[in-house]
Formats: structure tokens, C-alpha cells, sequence
């Protein structure tokens, strides 16, 4: 029986355009994706929601790749802020955790993202009703790792099988499941069928306790 409903946080609990944040700040077209590349696209973007590299050292490769004063300057503005330009919580997704949270389910996250996070985090869809977050660059883990799966059920006492995973990625829901968590793949973004499985969750926990 399902209690605890584990959320994503990108593409799930809030969509992000990179491009935003880069023709905001840049000059050109070239110069945009130039940053683009270099910043969201980068191994070193890769290592911060590790948390195996700092905003500051990531930069210095960044802007030694880039080569160039003003973009380099373009491209710290566009790290300083870009969580200021780029997400935008997904529309229907804060009522969804509301309705899961006062029909009595734990609300967890489990994101791979940077410590910048927490900065932001109060910003999320439902934020107020989580029960636990794991950010992936704090524990030095990435999904779909069995060690991030292993550290949520830990930390807060969860079991896998009572638990149920929404992320955007497949591997990732592999992932979890590899480890008891079943779950469910938010590609298409629909929170339409996300509601469908929720509400068919509830119905099989509410026929199982009676």
C-alpha cells in the first residue's frame, strides 16, 4: 500500500527553459548559445548537482572555454540568476501535492540539482507540505544510483514499497524501482494522467484499509 509520494523536481514540480536566463543576459544570438553550450550544457554543470564542484570552479572553466570578457561577464550573470529567469512552477502541480498531502500521504523530493536548491526551494509548487527533500549535490550521489534511493528510505524511515516515485526520466523510475520504489514516468507532462494514477493509488490504499 502506497503512503508516501516521492517528486522530481524538474519537468515535474517545475518546468525551466535554459535560454531564457542567456538571451537575457548576453548581446547575441552567438554569444546566447555560446553560453548555452558552455554553462547548462556543460560536465561541469553535471558535477555541481553532484556536489563534487563548486559554483566558483565551474565558472573558471566555464569562462576559459568561452574566452571572451563580455561573455564571460554574461555568463556569471547567467549563473548568479538563472534560477531567477528560468523556472516557473508547472501549473496544476502545487493543487496535486495539496490533494496527496491532505489525503494523507508523505511528500518527499528527491532531486538531482545543485545546493542552489535551497535557495530556492520555498519558490517550489507545495513546498509547504514536503515532509523530507534529498538533493542529490548534498549527498554527493546522482539518480538513478541505487545509493540516492537507499539514502531517501533511510533518512526518513521510509519503505520502498510504500513509497511512490514521479520523475520525467524512465531510467530514472528504473532506477527506483530496482530498489522497491515503483513509479511513474512524467514525460509527457500531462498532470491530467498524473491525476488518473494518482487517484487510482488512493482508490487501491482506500479499498486496502477497508
Amino acid at each position: 500500500m502506497i503512503k508516501n509520494i516521492v517528486f522530481d523536481m524538474g519537468k515535474v514540480l517545475v518546468d525551466y527553459d535554459d535560454m531564457i536566463s542567456c538571451n537575457h543576459f548576453a548581446k547575441s544570438e552567438e554569444e546566447a548559445l555560446a553560453i548555452h553550450r558552455e554553462l547548462f550544457r556543460s560536465p561541469e554543470w553535471i558535477d555541481m548537482d553532484r556536489g563534487t564542484m563548486t559554483e566558483e570552479e565551474a565558472m573558471v572553466r566555464i569562462k576559459k572555454r568561452l574566452n571572451n570578457p563580455e561573455w564571460n561577464e554574461a555568463a556569471q550573470q547567467c549563473m548568479d540568476h538563472w534560477h531567477e529567469y528560468n523556472l516557473h512552477g508547472k501549473l496544476g502541480m502545487a493543487e496535486v501535492v495539496a490533494d496527496m498531502k491532505h489525503r494523507g500521504y508523505g511528500i518527499y523530493l528527491l532531486s538531482n540539482a545543485s545546493t542552489r536548491l535551497r535557495r530556492y526551494q520555498h519558490t517550489l509548487p507545495g513546498f509547504q507540505y514536503f515532509d523530507g527533500t534529498i538533493v542529490s549535490a548534498e549527498e554527493k550521489l546522482l539518480k538513478p544510483e541505487p545509493e540516492i534511493y537507499h539514502r531517501l528510505f533511510d533518512r526518513y524511515n521510509l519503505k520502498p514499497e510504500e513509497c511512490f516515485f514521479i520523475d520525467d526520466l524512465e531510467v530514472n523510475i528504473q532506477g527506483a524501482a530496482a530498489c522497491g520504489m515503483r513509479g511513474y514516468c512524467f514525460a509527457d507532462g500531462s498532470v491530467e494522467k498524473l491525476k488518473k494514477v494518482l487517484d487510482s493509488l488512493n482508490a487501491d490504499r482506500m479499498a486496502a484499509e477497508n
